[in-house]
C-alpha cells in the first residue's frame, strides 16, 4: 500500500479512468517469476525463510541459489518470485494437494520462468543444455512447456549461450537443442497446449524422466493432461500411474495409452507397470495410399459378401467408446480365438519365453513374454480361453463421426438438377447405397489388408480377462482380406 502504483490506482478510481487500465496496473504489480531447477539435498524450506529478510540469511549451500534467483527476478523489474522448495508448506497436505494440481497454471501465467542449470558451467557451448540433468527430471517437463516466456541461466547465473533475447523460446538454436534432447517437437516446446490429445506422445516424453518420489512421475503430468486428481503419497508408482491413465481413457476414450511393451501393472493388466514402457515407438502399422485403397476396393467388390460387410460395419459403428472405471477397463474390440500355443526351445532369452501362436482368422504369430503360457493345440485344447484382440479405435480406422453419418437431401444436389437427370442415371437411393457400399468395403480393406497391433488376453475364472504383456509389439494380420466372417466376433471385454 506504500507503493507508487497503489497510490496511482487509488487516485485513478476517482477519475473516469477505464477499468482495463486499473486491471492492467494491478496485474503488472502482482506479476510473478517462477523458478525451474534441479533440487539438491538441502533446499531451503518454508520455515527457513518465513518472516525473514532473505538477503541477510547466511549465503551458504542452496540458500545462494534462492538469493540469486530472487535478485535476478527483482533486477528484471518484478516484485514477486516463487520457488517450489519454500513457497509450499510441505507439511500441509491440503496446501500440497492444491499446489501440485495448480502448478501448471501457475507456470502458465507467470510473467517469466527462470530455468537454472546448476551443472552447466559459465561460457558453455551449444550442447551443454542437452546434457544437463535438468532434462532428466520429471517435474521439469511441465515447468518448461507451461510458461510462455523462459530464460536459461548457467551455474554462475549468466544467460545460456549469452543469449540476451527477452525469451529463449524464440531462440531457434536453443529450441533445436531441446528438441533433440527431449524428443519433444519444436512446435510443442514453443506453444504447448495442455489436454488429452496425443496422449501416447505425451507419455513418451515422460518415459525417460525420473523423480525422487516414485508417485511424482504421475503427479508431474497432471497439468500436461489437464487432469485434477487426489495426491496420495505412499500409494506407490503403479497406482499413481494407473489412476492417471484411467482418467485419460475414461474421459477421452483414447486407447493409445494401451500401446506399450514391458510389464503389466497391478492396477490393471492393460496398463504398464512403469512409464518407461512408453519409450518404444508407438505401434503404427503402414497405411495405404488412396490409389492402393481404390484398387483393393475394386477387387473386393466381386469377392466380398455385401451383406456381411454391411453387418460388420454396423457392429463396429455401434460400439461404445472404451470406458475405464474402478480399475476395470471396458474395451471394445474385434476378437480372434487362440487355437494353439507352442513354446520354442530357444535358450537365447534367459528371462523371457518365445511362443508360436495360432488364432482363428489370423496369420501365425511369434510372441515373446516373461509370462509362462499354457501350451495347447486343437487336439489338446486349454481349459482357459486365450484371445488375440484388435482394440477398436473409431478415429484411427477412419470412420466418420455420428454427425457425418446422416444423409440429407439438402446437402446433395439441388432438386431441379436431380429432376433433370437422365432416366438411366442412378437414383438418389442408389447413390446412397453405392456410397455406403464403398464405405464398408474401405473398412474391410483397412481391417483385412494391413497388420495391426494386437493384445493377448487370457480369460479369468470370473469371465473377465487379463492382458499378457509382451516385450515387443504383437503385430497380427488377418489371413484373407475377403474373409469378413473372420472379423465378425465384435465384443466389449472387461479387463482386470
Amino acid at each position: 500500500m506504500t507503493s507508487t502504483e497503489y497510490k496511482e490506482v487509488l487516485s485513478s478510481s476517482t477519475t473516469p479512468l477505464r477499468m482495463e487500465s486499473i486491471t492492467g496496473a494491478v496485474a503488472k504489480y502482482f506479476s510473478w517469476v517462477m523458478l525451474s531447477h534441479r533440487w539438491k539435498s538441502k533446499e531451503p524450506r518454508l520455515p527457513d525463510i518465513q518472516d525473514k529478510n532473505l538477503y541477510t540469511l547466511d549465503p551458504v549451500g542452496t540458500m545462494v541459489k534462492l538469493q540469486k534467483f530472487c535478485a535476478v527476478a527483482r533486477d528484471a523489474g518484478y516484485r514477486w518470485a516463487w520457488v517450489d522448495t519454500c513457497c509450499i508448506d510441505q507439511k500441509n497436505n491440503v496446501e500440497l494437494q492444491e499446489s501440485i494440481n495448480s502448478m501448471f497454471i501457475w507456470y502458465r501465467h507467470s510473467a517469466l520462468t527462470i530455468i537454472y542449470l546448476s551443472d552447466v558451467r559459465a561460457s558453455s557451448k551449444c550442447g551443454a543444455l542437452a546434457r544437463s540433468t535438468w532434462n532428466t527430471r520429471g517435474w521439469t517437463i511441465q515447468e518448461f512447456l507451461a510458461p510462455n516466456i523462459v530464460l536459461f541461466y548457467q551455474a554462475d547465473w549468466t544467460l545460456y549461450l549469452d543469449d540476451r533475447s527477452p525469451n529463449h523460446k524464440q531462440s531457434f538454436t536453443i529450441m533445436q537443442e531441446l528438441e533433440g534432447a527431449t524428443g519433444i517437437n519444436a512446435r510443442a516446446l514453443v506453444a504447448f497446449r495442455p489436454g488429452m490429445r496425443d496422449a501416447r506422445e505425451k507419455l513418451r516424453w515422460a518415459s525417460n524422466r525420473v523423480t525422487t518420489l516414485q508417485e511424482d512421475i504421475a503427479y508431474s503430468l497432471f497439468g500436461i493432461f489437464s487432469i485434477y486428481l487426489p495426491v496420495i503419497y505412499g500409494e506407490k508408482k503403479q497406482n499413481a500411474l494407473g489412476r492417471l491413465l484411467q482418467e485419460i481413457i475414461a474421459h477421452s476414450g483414447d486407447i493409445t495409452a494401451l500401446d506399450w511393451v514391458g510389464k503389466s501393472s497391478k492396477f490393471n493388466s492393460c496398463l504398464p507397470a512403469d512409464i518407461t514402457s512408453y519409450k518404444a515407438p508407438p505401434c503404427r502399422p503402414p497405411s495405404l495410399s488412396e490409389d492402393e485403397m481404390q484398387i483393393s476396393v475394386t477387387v473386393l467388390q466381386n469377392t466380398v459378401d455385401v451383406e456381411s460387410a454391411s453387418k460388420l460395419y454396423t457392429l463396429l459403428d455401434n460400439l461404445s467408446a472404451p470406458r475405464f472405471a474402478n480399475s476395470r477397463l471396458q474395451l471394445p474390440c474385434i476378437t480372434f480365438l487362440v487355437t494353439e500355443v507352442r513354446r520354442r526351445r530357444s535358450q537365447n532369452l534367459q528371462f523371457c519365453f518365445t511362443y508360436d501362436v495360432k488364432a482363428d482368422g489370423l496369420q501365425d504369430l511369434v510372441i515373446t513374454t516373461e509370462d509362462k503360457l499354457v501350451q495347447f493345440s486343437r487336439s489338446k485344447p486349454s481349459r482357459q480361453t486365450f484371445l488375440l484382440i484388435r482394440p477398436w479405435n473409431r478415429h484411427d480406422l477412419g470412420l466418420p463421426d455420428f454427425a457425418d453419418d446422416a444423409y440429407s437431401v439438402n446437402e446433395s444436389e439441388p432438386e431441379s438438377l436431380l429432376d433433370d437427370m437422365p432416366s438411366d442415371s442412378p437414383s438418389e437411393h442408389e447413390l446412397v447405397d453405392l456410397g455406403s457400399q464403398s464405405r464398408e468395403l474401405r473398412l474391410i480393406v483397412s481391417l483385412g489388408q494391413l497388420p495391426f497391433g494386437a493384445l493377448l488376453l487370457a480369460q479369468q475364472r470370473g469371465g473377465e480377462y487379463k492382458r499378457i504383456a509382451s516385450d515387443h509389439n504383437i503385430m497380427a494380420q488377418v489371413k484373407h482380406m475377403a474373409s469378413v466372417h473372420d472379423m465378425m466376433d465384435v465384443r466389449t471385454l472387461e479387463t482386470l
